[in-house]
C-alpha cells in the first residue's frame, strides 16, 4: 500500500463513531444534540453512565492506532507514513464523513495513535491527563495540557521528527477543538469533574 492508502485507511478507521452509534441504538437519539454535543467519552457518560463511557474511549483509542498497528505488522517502517496514518484517523474522528464531518474532539483517539507510535510518551501524556484533572477538575485542561506533552516526549527519547510534528499537530489540533471549553473556563462557565448538568 501506497502513503496515501495508508493515511486514507486512517481516516476511514478513525471515522467510525462509536459514541454516536451507541446512543442511537440504545436511546434512539443523536448524542450531537445532546449534552455538550461531543461524540466522544465524556459526553456519553453524561447519557449512558461511566460503563458505556469506558467502552467507547477504548475503542476510540483503539481506533487511533488500529492502522499503525497494520502497517507495523505487514512490514512498513518509514515513520511519516505510520504518524500520519495516526493523525488521519484522529481527523477522522473530528471529522467523520458518515456524520457530515461533525465529530469529537479527538483525544483518546489521539493517545490510542501515540501509542502504537511509541507507548511511553503515551503513558507519560495519560499520567498528565489524570494528574492535571484531578488537581484541576476540569476534564478539558487536562485533554490539552496532556497532550501538549507529548511532543516534548518524543523529543527527549530522540524519535523520528514525524512522531514530534504528527504529535505537535495532534496538540494543536485538541486545543482548536477544545475552543469553546476555553471559551467557558475563561468565563467560569466549565462544568468541573462531579458538577455535570
Amino acid at each position: 500500500m501506497t502513503f496515501a492508502m495508508w493515511v486514507a485507511a486512517g481516516y476511514l478507521f478513525g471515522s467510525v463513531p462509536a459514541g454516536y452509534i451507541a446512543v442511537k441504538f440504545l436511546l434512539g437519539e443523536d448524542i450531537r444534540k445532546l449534552g455538550s454535543g461531543n461524540i466522544g467519552a465524556t459526553n456519553v457518560s453524561r447519557f449512558l453512565g461511566k460503563r458505556w463511557a469506558v467502552a467507547v474511549a477504548v475503542f476510540d483509542m483503539a481506533k487511533g492506532g488500529v492502522v499503525v498497528l497494520l502497517a507495523r505488522f505487514l512490514g512498513v517502517q518509514d515513520p511519516w507514513t505510520l504518524a500520519f496514518a495516526g493523525l488521519a484517523a484522529v481527523c477522522g474522528h473530528n471529522f467523520p464523513v458518515w456524520l457530515g464531518f461533525r465529530g469529537g474532539k479527538g483525544v483518546a483517539t489521539s493517545f490510542g495513535a501515540i501509542f502504537f507510535l511509541n507507548p511511553f510518551p503515551a503513558i507519560a501524556g495519560g499520567l498528565a491527563w489524570y494528574l492535571v484533572m484531578r488537581f484541576t477538575k476540569y476534564v478539558s485542561v487536562g485533554s490539552m495540557v496532556s497532550l501538549m506533552t507529548v511532543p516534548v516526549w518524543f523529543l527527549i527519547l530522540r524519535q523520528p521528527q514525524a512522531y514530534f510534528w504528527s504529535s505537535s499537530a495532534l496538540a494543536v489540533l485538541a486545543v482548536v477543538r477544545h475552543r469553546s471549553n476555553i471559551e467557558n473556563l475563561r468565563d467560569g462557565r466549565e462544568d468541573r469533574i462531579g458538577e455535570e448538568k
